[in-house]
């Protein structure tokens, strides 16, 4: 065991004199694949940021019936009750709006409070919110039902609450996509940036591992140093891709929240799980190691 430990303290020690010894090239090839990593991890991080948001949109399709200013709060309260009689394998729930409780809303928020305060009186006229069942066929129940309940009498409107929502599911999922293409070209930047290295390295110290293994030098001996010089430098591009990612999302969430404030919101981006990082940053280790021992097996051979 204490052999085991001795030889691959060798060996790490050896790949560090040896990344310190060109302190240039080891600088460069630690940027270019920093660079690459910090583009999927700003990715991630507006993806993660963006998901909780959109959890908490209601996804099952939302009508909302605006009735005539004429009409009165019972007479809402009497269509809600006609319209869940009638609709009931169809309607999950069924609520009723007043104009008093819109108007209050409103004013709880600080964009519209200030204009309200000016009106002479309440414009905003009642409402029923109906959120329909899932179905196979939820789209075209959706709008027939409001085709449907816009020739009503008291109804002055009908909205479909939800198209927007799947419009955004359907552009996250198409960032999800994007997200695994870009992972898996950055899957390949890393492996042939440190096989490159491992190539030059290894043609320069030829003759040197010709006579190591002249002398008994297995080849596992001869590959461990190599093999941790590529780990190393997937380790440390990792951390340097998540340093320029950081730098680069404060700037990024200053302006987000100079955005979202006007819309009396707030959200900011946030960098991936630690757990999720933790394990990027050792597939990435992973990764390099499998590449610097492909190169130096075969720029090796005799």
């Amino acid at each position: 065991m204490k052999r085991w430990l001795r030889q691959h303290r060798y060996a790490l020690l050896v790949s560090v004199r040896r990344l310190l010894a060109q302190p240039f090239s080891s600088l460069s090839n630690i940027l270019v694949i920093g660079l690459t990593l910090a583009i999927p991890i700003i990715a991630a991080s507006v993806l993660a940021s963006a998901q909780p948001v959109v959890r908490q949109i209601p996804v099952s399709p939302e009508l909302t019936l605006f009735l005539n200013p004429s009409a009165t709060a019972d007479e809402a309260r009497r269509l809600a009750d006609e319209l869940q009689e009638k609709h009931a394998p169809e309607i999950a729930s069924v609520k009723v709006v007043t104009r008093e409780q819109a108007l209050e809303d409103l004013k709880a928020n600080p964009s519209w409070s200030d204009a309200l305060a000016v009106l002479p009186g309440n414009p905003l006229p009642d409402a029923i919110i109906v959120t329909l069942r899932e179905s196979p066929e939820l789209a075209r129940h959706a709008n027939a039902l409001a085709g449907e309940w816009r020739a009503l009498d008291q109804v002055d409107s009908v909205q479909l609450d939800s198209d927007w929502v799947r419009r955004l599911e359907s552009i996250l999922g198409f960032v999800r996509i994007g997200l695994g293409m870009l992972a898996a070209c950055v899957a390949l930047v890393v492996p042939a940036t440190v096989f490159n290295t491992v190539r030059m390295q290894a043609l320069t110290q030829r003759e040197e591992i010709a006579v190591a293994r002249l002398v008994g030098a297995t080849e596992s001996f001869v590959r461990r140093p190599f093999l941790y010089q590529g780990a190393l430098t997937g380790i440390v591009a990792s951390a340097v891709a998540l340093a320029l990612a950081a730098l680069i999302l404060y700037p990024l969430n200053a302006a987000l929240g100079r955005l979202a404030s006007s819309y009396g919101a707030h959200m900011t981006l946030q960098l991936p799980d630690t757990l999720s990082l933790l394990l990027a940053f050792l597939l990435v280790a992973i990764l390099a190691a499998l590449s610097a021992r492909w190169s130096v097996t075969r720029n090796t051979r005799f």
